[in-house]
């Protein structure tokens, strides 16, 4: 094989097995322990988990957000090798691809961003912020990510009140109309993008998450399991905005 592809190939596989292996055990444990399955909670020997096996205890397969984690991880690998995102070097892009991955699929998977994962997130967004748009721009896209999506995560919650409170019903809690995890990616990823373009990542991804949300409405109404106010993660779509923005 070819060491100039071999290089992002390994690195690529490595760092999927990476996102998978932290999108198993953070939510779970909130910390870096050994993995566990997920239908009977046996650990996983070390072995078996990196070689991809499923549970050698009730032998359940590990799934297919695994697999697609790893091609997916491969094919993005030799991407940004091939072609760095602008104003990053390959390593900073690559470290920031992993972050975005393991956001992304936790939110999928659990609708649940992590204040751990934000934390690092700030640390990796000054980083990428200042290096590819100088500091005060970096902190001003951080407050201002932070500060569109907080009043569109209130106004969210004010609407579902009074919703509730018209139909005689509980009271949505807070999380359900938008979460505030989602106002702490906002403020990550404006300190990556810089105050000139969040404003505009929010944008995008307000748009595309109206547009699969009625796709999506459509397609249970088709299928008769329609129900009201069934949320969707949104991270996946500040995800997506940002990833457009930095990379491409």
């Amino acid at each position: 094989m070819n060491i100039t592809i071999g290089i992002p190939l390994a690195l690529g596989w490595a760092a999927a097995l990476l996102v998978n292996y932290l999108a198993d055990v953070l939510p779970a444990t909130r910390r870096f322990t050994t993995p566990a399955c997920k239908q009977c909670a046996a650990k996983f020997a070390w072995t078996d988990y990196l070689l991809l096996k499923g549970c050698s205890a009730c032998n359940h397969p590990r799934g297919w957000r695994m697999w697609i984690t790893q091609v997916l991880g491969v094919m993005a690998t030799i991407y940004i090798w091939i072609s760095p995102p602008d104003g990053l070097d390959f390593w900073l892009g690559f470290v920031l691809l992993i972050y975005l991955a393991v956001v992304f699929v936790i939110d999928v998977e659990l609708r649940l961003i992590l204040h751990p994962v934000s934390y690092f997130g700030v640390l990796l967004g000054l980083l990428v912020g200042i290096k590819l748009n100088g500091i005060l721009p970096t902190l001003f896209g951080g407050v201002l990510g932070f500060g569109i999506m907080f009043g569109l995560y209130y106004f969210g919650v004010l609407f579902a009140r009074w919703i509730s409170k018209r139909r005689g019903e509980t009271v949505i809690e807070e999380g359900d109309a938008l979460g505030y995890g989602d106002v702490n990616l906002a403020g990550v990823l404006g300190l990556m993008l810089g105050g000139n373009i969040i404003w505009l990542g929010i944008l995008m991804a307000i748009l595309a998450g109206g547009l699969v949300s009625i796709i999506y409405i459509i397609w249970m109404l088709a299928l008769k399991r329609y129900e009201a106010f069934a949320a969707i993660p949104y991270a996946p779509f500040l995800i997506f905005s940002a990833i457009f923005f930095i990379y491409f």
